[in-house]
């Protein structure tokens, strides 16, 4: 690099929980406006050492300099107001009925004579905006706005504070292919402007595309930093978990039986319109499209958590109704949901709890639950997802954000559903137990299950798919077998062409 002053140092940074040591001596430097990813399995240490860098939590030992001064006990108000250390999050920082001004000033607006000065508040609004090279209406309501313009609302805040560090933690989850190109060319301009960045990724094309540096967090430890370019993806996956993983899709196995579910015409209030397809036993049948294309939504209306206004439903060549998850649950239906932390896990109950909740007739004699037996089935799960809790008796609340995840996932493979929706199932989940999740989809498919997966990682939908409907506006658009599915074909269906 050619700029090598050290904008903040960590040193011997460690954090413990009970059972727990989530970060061990951790020593780590950043550089003035470089691009440094971080990246490691799920569980290994990087939410938390990030929350430390923010001050949303104080270290038990190792200290923090930044721009070569001993900063102590700071909170994450100090660290973004008086150090300029930023993060963004998955979860964005906005609040939704203000315009894109009113969230750049929120807490320092601007006044004139005892008013707001809106019309100054907009036109510095406005120059922050293009300063990113991103023309917007600062009077536009942040509520209007897509996921990613949200996303550069927030970036905007932080460069208008004079942010000179910024924290990203996978913050191309959410976004479709064409809005990834437009964060890349953003998180550019801030290294030209001068400004440190912090990327957190679990999709490793991003790094090398990205990144300047690479550190590899592993059991709270850092194992390495190094220049991008002087590594592969092959080595990286290996530091990362420290044992040989494929990036191949498993091979199929089994074959595809009969008709198991079969949606004809079905529509909703809000966005679907006569969607109609079948799914057989043992196939996996993929779902492309955009961000928006009506994917989810499916999903939640086959589940019974969105209304169905018009369509049928047909198990086994049986009408159905479906009118809320419970009973979709009794028609041996599961759902993996997009937004895990919110619809996927009941987050005061123990890691056993969770993972036995669709399970619970399964370990219960009498009526009553049998507290060894769920013991078992959970400890088997987290064994085979790899889920970093000390015991299954931890508050789910208490994991990582990757390990609530496959708690949730671990619910579902537990379960004894026929018909499983997968609704990406891998966002935000390292590439070793991405693998160790495609294996168990394969085996679910290979048992007989009928398996709904909806993916926006282009590689997964066509590693895994035996076909692929495309969704464009609530309205499926084509079919497309293994053999002809391609990027481009579905990136054109997706686009309603």
């Amino acid at each position: 690099m050619e700029n090598q002053n050290i904008l903040l140092s960590a040193q011997g940074i460690t954090k413990r929980y009970p059972g727990v040591v989530a970060l061990n001596q951790v020593d780590l430097d950043f550089h003035t406006g470089e691009i440094h990813a971080i990246c490691g399995e799920n569980g290994a240490g990087k939410s938390t050492f990030i929350k430390v860098l923010t001050g949303a939590i104080q270290p038990d030992a190792g200290c923090i300099e930044i721009e070569g001064v001993l900063r102590e006990n700071y909170t994450p108000h100090e660290a973004m107001f008086n150090f300029g250390i930023s993060a963004i999050y998955q979860e964005f920082n906005l609040i939704p009925a203000l315009s894109i001004a009113e969230n750049l000033f929120f807490g320092k607006e601007l006044q004139k004579n005892y008013f707001l000065d809106r019309k100054t508040m907009n036109q510095k609004a406005k120059e922050v905006l293009l300063s990113l090279g991103v023309d917007l209406d600062p009077n536009l309501a942040v509520s209007s706005l897509s996921v990613a313009y949200q996303q550069i609302v927030e970036i905007a805040k932080s460069t208008y504070q004079n942010a000179k560090l910024i924290i990203m933690d996978e913050p191309s989850a959410p976004l479709t292919i064409h809005e990834v190109d437009k964060l890349f060319n953003l998180v550019h301009t801030l290294k030209a402007q001068g400004i440190t960045v912090i990327y957190i990724s679990h999709r490793l094309s991003e790094i090398f595309e990205l990144s300047d540096r690479v550190t590899v967090f592993r059991d709270g430890c850092k194992i390495v930093t190094m220049p991008t370019s002087a590594t592969t993806k092959n080595e990286l996956i290996h530091i990362m978990v420290n044992r040989e993983v494929s990036e191949t899709f498993p091979p199929r196995r089994g074959q595809i039986g009969h008709p198991i579910l079969e949606v004809e015409h079905l529509s909703t209030a809000a966005l679907l319109k006569d969607i109609s397809f079948t799914l057989r036993k043992g196939e996996i049948l993929g779902f492309g499209g955009l961000v928006g294309a009506g994917r989810t939504e499916l999903a939640r209306a086959i589940y019974g958590a969105d209304p169905i206004t018009e369509g049928t439903i047909l198990i086994n060549n049986k009408p159905i109704r479906i009118r809320h998850p419970q009973e979709a649950v009794a028609q041996k239906i599961g759902l993996i949901p997009e937004d895990r932390k919110q619809h996927g896990i009941i987050s005061r109950l123990s890691a056993a709890e969770n993972i036995a909740y669709s399970s619970f007739k399964k370990i219960s004699k009498f009526g009553l639950i049998q507290m060894r037996l769920m013991e078992q089935v959970a400890q088997k799960m987290i064994t085979v997802l790899r889920i970093i809790t000390p015991n299954a008796q931890k508050r789910v609340m208490e994991l990582s954000g990757g390990n609530q995840q496959k708690v949730v996932l671990a619910r579902w493979l537990t379960s004894d559903c026929d018909i499983i929706l997968f609704d990406e199932p891998t966002r935000g989940i390292d590439v070793g137990a991405k693998q160790e999740i495609y294996e168990l989809i394969i085996e679910l498919a290979f048992q007989g299950k009928a398996i709904i997966l909806i993916s926006s990682e282009m590689n997964e939908l066509l590693g895994m798919s035996d076909r692929i409907l495309v969704m464009h506006e609530g309205v499926i658009t084509g079919e497309l077998s293994k053999a002809e599915a391609t990027q481009d074909k579905v990136l054109r269906l997706a686009s309603g062409e």
